[in-house]
């Protein structure tokens, strides 16, 4: 009897520490998008930036990475707008200047967030093709919204260093730690500092974003769970995706393991492009090198067909590190 109490304790405690995720409201409004703020269906406000082309030949839907914010695509989204491709780019819930910053939203949520946003890009922009781009977590969200039934409704997928590592790829005892703590100490927060991790070679860069006040720097334990989470089913839905993608990744990547990026790389379906940068880290969009990768996604955005600039495509992701001849 006492074992059984016992038993039961633990579970309310566990409950009672489940992680958080934020409730999303009634669909109350119908989704509008202005030049600078995305209206969500249940009324959440979401900020936006544009980068207008004057003549567009494509339009670019861009999601930022984990604890970043709208702002990740200044300098990629000036570049391409000077190269016929229009960006907007917006906070997703949970990060940046979105109500609730820090708590995270939920994985259907975002889904339904990026799908909503291209519908809305589409209105504005008809005849055009629309592209869904997702860096990091962002990646993980537009893997998922491809794979959906209906997949969202852009023309294709661009993952930029996808965030796919989920429960299937970490170890057991990663897997059984970041449990027991989600579900006992939830709203714990760490800041990632002295991991010794590299996310890219532009210092400068890095130095601004650790002054910048809308990037996360102490992250919540059931954050950090619930992009797992998102990490899993991006993972899982690569042999689904229903669009043609464009998949690229840095060989010195200290964030993404290479081994499930293979994995997510060999079950996209046809249409797929792949390329890894010799001297690309996480931060593909933003290092030193940024403008090799901006021109490889211009040059696919105006044509998938088209060879990538930088001769970096791969025939398979698993091949060496050398351009194509």
């Amino acid at each position: 009897m006492a074992l059984r109490i016992g038993i039961v304790w633990v579970l309310l405690l566990f409950a009672a520490c489940a992680p958080r995720v934020q409730e999303a409201g009634p669909a109350r409004f119908s989704p509008a998008l202005t030049d600078t703020h995305y209206l969500t269906a249940d009324g959440l406000k979401l900020k936006v930036r544009r980068h207008v082309a004057a003549n567009p030949a494509a339009v670019i839907v861009a999601l930022h990475g984990f604890n970043d914010y709208r702002a990740a695509f200044d300098d990629a989204g000036r570049w391409w707008s000077e190269n016929n491709i229009t960006v907007y780019a917006y906070d997703q819930r949970g990060f940046g200047s979105a109500p609730m910053r820090g708590i995270w939203p939920g994985d259907e949520r975002l889904v339904a967030d990026a799908g909503t946003m291209i519908d809305l890009v589409r209105d504005r922009h008809p005849g055009l093709p629309i592209y869904l781009l997702g860096v990091s977590m962002g990646g993980a969200v537009a893997l998922a919204a491809a794979a959906e039934d209906p997949p969202v409704a852009a023309d294709g997928i661009i993952l930029v260093a996808p965030a796919v590592w989920g429960w299937s790829s970490l170890n057991p005892v990663y897997r059984g730690a970041l449990w027991l703590a989600a579900h006992t100490v939830p709203g714990n927060k760490m800041s990632g500092q002295g991991l010794g991790i590299v996310a890219s070679d532009n210092l400068a860069m890095l130095r601004a974003l650790g002054q910048d006040p809308l990037v996360i720097k102490q992250t919540r334990t059931d954050a950090v769970y619930g992009l797992v989470e998102l990490m899993e089913r991006a993972y899982q839905s690569a042999g689904h995706v229903k669009l043609p993608s464009l998949l690229l990744y840095g060989a010195r990547d200290e964030l993404i393991p290479k081994g499930p990026v293979d994995v997510v790389a060999a079950q996209l379906p046809p249409p797929r492009r792949t390329a890894i940068y010799s001297d690309g880290y996480h931060m593909l969009l933003r290092d030193l090198q940024a403008e090799i990768v901006w021109r490889d996604i211009a040059a696919w955005a105006q044509d998938p067909a088209a060879p990538l600039p930088s001769g970096y495509e791969k025939r398979d992701l698993r091949a060496g590190l050398q351009p194509l001849p």
